[in-house]
């Protein structure tokens, strides 16, 4: 199956469905000695991981990572790094009352449709489990940037049509929905469990920055930058938009408004302002690259829908089982993850012609 490969010199390629035995990554292009253990990985993993709180599907998985190759004593030996996370909790049987249902906001008939037959077991490849292999590519991805002083921040901005406040990083990680606002993120849960009450789910918006990135990155034309980082986070399967800087707003002002005005600060070229995002004309400024994700709800709902099944009989359905009622708070690491593994191609790729 064509597109489970992403990258061009850091590329990584992701295996296993998601109530099989197993899931995984191989990651090729990893320069040789860099600190990696399993520890590393699994910090980003823990962050996505089902079950770590009451505003997530309660399936128990551990996720823990497993280096089955590519590191030696601590460092990375520059062979392709492969990464197992075995399924210890899959409970294919949720799904056998539907194997022959398409489910409303799936993509049970678009793979139907392509490959002539598909994996009713949670979706198989479809499935949101298959992120957990690119989180761990996305810790890998990151060491590579953190020796580049780069640091990728990501977090719930809003859910619904409640939105953070305010923007304080260092209580990101100390609440269940990852909003950057801890009052308003008491607003987010209370939201999330009463579509979960209503038997139903609610979307929202992912927010991310980069610090540190250098100007230079991303190519033009076709290449660009902005556009290999929408064709990462939009092949995040509850994505559904992206903007960088001002984004759709920007349709709202002028040029005079919208353009940043560059000046010297510190012997280096930087802007006044950064409407745009950290990257002109595809490539990175050397500002914060700023951007933001749109999140659908969860499309696995109890409430009961219109469907029809492949006789094209006309049924309802409910989808039973363990499922997100927002995943925001679980796609955060996956947008850094994406991010990431972006930032740390174009970095090899600028190296490779400078």
């Amino acid at each position: 199956m064509a597109g489970n490969s992403f990258g061009q010199l850091f590329r990584i390629t992701t295996f296993g469905e998601s109530h099989g035995a197993g899931i995984g990554v191989i990651i090729d292009g990893v320069l040789p000695n860099i600190d990696l253990n399993e520890a590393d990985i699994q910090v980003d993993l823990d962050r996505r991981r089902p079950g770590q709180s009451k505003i997530t599907t309660q399936r128990q998985e551990s996720d823990t990572a497993e280096i089955l190759s590519g590191v030696f004593e601590g460092k990375t030996t520059g062979a392709p790094i492969a990464i197992l996370i075995r399924n210890s909790n899959q409970r294919p049987q949720d799904y056998s009352e539907i194997k022959d249902v398409f489910r409303p906001g799936h993509a049970d008939y678009s793979f139907l449709a392509k490959f002539g037959i598909r994996d009713y077991r949670g979706g198989g490849r479809s499935s949101g489990r298959e992120t957990a292999c690119r989180v761990a590519a996305g810790a890998v991805a990151k060491k590579i940037l953190l020796n580049a002083g780069i640091k990728v921040i990501a977090y719930t901005l809003s859910v619904g049509r409640i939105t953070a406040k305010k923007i304080d990083f260092s209580v990101i990680d100390k609440n269940i929905v990852r909003a950057p606002d801890l009052e308003v993120a008491e607003l987010m849960i209370a939201e999330i469990e009463k579509a979960r009450k209503d038997l139903d789910s609610v979307g929202g918006i992912v927010e991310a920055v980069v610090q540190g990135c250098p100007a230079g990155l991303g190519d033009p034309v076709f290449d660009k930058l902005n556009a290999k980082l929408s064709h990462a986070l939009m092949s995040i399967g509850t994505i559904r938009g992206i903007e960088f800087g001002e984004g759709f707003r920007a349709t709202t002002m002028r040029a005079s408004e919208h353009n940043d005005p560059f000046i010297a600060k510190s012997k280096a070229v930087h802007t006044k302002t950064n409407h745009a995002g950290g990257i002109l004309g595809g490539i990175s400024t050397g500002e914060d690259i700023v951007l933001r994700v749109a999140v659908k709800p969860p499309s696995s709902i109890a409430k009961e829908q219109d469907t029809i099944n492949t006789k094209l009989d006309p049924i309802k359905i409910q989808v039973k089982g363990r499922h997100d009622p927002c995943i925001c708070p679980r796609v955060v690491p996956v947008v850094e993850a994406m991010i990431a593994v972006t930032l740390a191609d174009a970095l090899l790729i600028q190296k490779s012609i400078r």
